[in-house]
């Protein structure tokens, strides 16, 4: 199922760079060539990676990850990249529906060790202060 879009892909892709190849060698390219085509090709990978997930994802799923990113932008893009990378080696039978979804944020959280607060406490420390309540 995927295999097959996905070399479709590649080869729009790959011409898509021939033919912003052909243009690029004039003379007159300076800075600001090298920067438009640096986000050029920022914005179609962006637009490929967004087909892949809009073949792969049910409606429901892809709204579910559209919410985790206004709040937790690298875990939806972790999970975007763990999905896109099942789909390229063809471990994806079928669309993933919201349930699957659920699963694999919450394996993704668990991969995500907390930061974690450890207080050490000072054992025997002599306060000043405690002299004052002796008077």
């Amino acid at each position: 199922m995927a295999d097959a879009e996905l070399e479709q892909i590649r080869k729009a892709r790959l011409e898509q760079l021939k033919a912003q190849g052909g243009g690029a060698g004039s003379p007159g390219a300076g800075q600001g060539g090298q920067a438009n085509q640096a986000e050029q090709q920022k914005q179609q990978e962006a637009e490929a990676r967004q087909s892949i997930l809009n073949q792969i994802l049910h409606p429901e799923a892809a709204d579910r990850l559209g919410r985790i990113r206004l709040v937790k932008e690298e875990r939806a893009t972790d999970v975007e990249n763990r999905l896109i990378m099942l789909a390229r080696t063809g471990q994806l039978r079928q669309k993933v529906t919201e349930d699957q979804l659920k699963e694999l944020l919450n394996a993704v959280a668990d991969n995500k060790e907390e930061e974690k607060i450890v207080v050490n406490r000072r054992k025997n420390w002599d306060d000043e202060d405690d002299d004052l309540l002796d008077l």
